[in-house]
């Protein structure tokens, strides 16, 4: 079956046409777009079906785009975008007819089904349990969060929005971070602190309250270049005091986030650590701080520890679960 599938994100879009048969999928035709150059989704997507060519785009059978933003039936909102999608509206003006909306985080759990062995990273052996439920979680431009349940022949990946959960300090450090959040922001939730953004706002409140000075480098860096990015390399590559706890707090409160949602459904098929951010800082996710927050669940720690966890190291994991479940219409 030949499709198109999408990967609809806040920065990126990645399309793509496919030939579909079972897991398996063959790729005809994928572009980059950047999000923000565009006023909609279906300027993009005509774009892409015209300079990939009527033999690409004949026989068309079915669309998906997993998007990041909440999804109702047949309309989603981009979170990080002004854009308002509607899945009868694209079909008709791409011509395509049957085109269905999923979370970008349903895309993601629909594509593991997809990963190969070097696609995967493991963090902690745990004791997989055959179809037992899943969970999946991802900081980029923002956080993402998933289950995935097994139905027949398939896990079927469950919307979610629970990177908009409100944030749960787990020391004093942490507490003092929601204090300086709470002064910034109305309300401070998971997704405020565990993604690119998020980083920045740590960094920020460590530098505030004096727990490491700037480095001179360090802040004329920041204004020439994407912060987080800045904070990242200074981190992993210069060594840098203050990017450095930036960075190992950002893990922590990672860590303790995927133990939490891990024990939210007991995710004895495994917790998948999936987003832009985690391949780029995999040495410190190795590192030890990320399972010891995982497991540091006082009496459920017993609990936490057989379960899984393994990060997505494909980038184009949601690309792939999106033409799955467009395969599958």
């Amino acid at each position: 079956m030949r499709i198109l599938a999408g990967d609809i994100g806040g920065t990126k879009t990645l399309l793509q046409i496919a030939e579909v048969e079972g897991t398996h999928c063959k790729v005809l035709q994928e572009q980059r777009y950047d999000s923000r150059a565009y006023d909609d989704l279906a300027p993009m997507v005509s774009e892409f079906l015209h300079q990939a060519g009527k033999d690409a785009v004949a026989g068309l059978a079915s669309a998906c785009f997993g998007v990041a933003g909440p999804v109702s039936g047949e309309r989603a909102r981009l979170t990080n975008l002004p854009w308002q999608l509607d899945a009868r509206q694209l079909a008709e003006q791409l011509g395509i007819a049957r085109v269905c909306l999923i979370n970008d985080f349903q895309a993601v759990g629909y594509g593991i089904e997809a990963l190969v062995a070097d696609d995967i990273l493991e963090l902690q052996q745990g004791q997989e349990q055959p179809h037992g439920p899943r969970v999946l979680i991802g900081a980029g431009t923002g956080l993402g969060e998933g289950i995935l349940v097994w139905q027949q022949d398939h896990y079927e990946a469950l919307a979610s929005e629970g990177g908009h959960v409100g944030f749960a300090p787990e020391d004093a450090t942490q507490v003092a971070l929601l204090q300086y959040m709470r002064e910034r922001f109305e309300r401070v939730s998971y997704n405020r602190i565990l993604c690119g953004p998020g980083l920045v706002n740590i960094y920020q409140f460590l530098r505030d309250t004096g727990v490491a000075r700037e480095s001179a480098e360090l802040n004329k860096a920041l204004m020439a270049s994407d912060p987080a990015a800045v904070i990242t390399r200074f981190a992993l590559e210069a060594d840098d005091t203050l990017a450095v706890k930036a960075l190992d707090l950002f893990i922590a409160i990672y860590g303790a986030q995927a133990g939490n949602l891990a024990l939210t459904c007991i995710a004895t098929g495994g917790a998948y650590v999936a987003g832009g951010i985690a391949p780029k800082i995999i040495d410190r996710l190795k590192g030890g701080e990320f399972i010891r927050a995982f497991n540091d669940k006082g009496r459920m720690s017993h609990v936490t520890q057989t379960i899984p966890v393994r990060v997505v190291l494909n980038p184009r994991v949601g690309l792939m679960g999106a033409a799955l479940s467009a395969g599958r219409l």
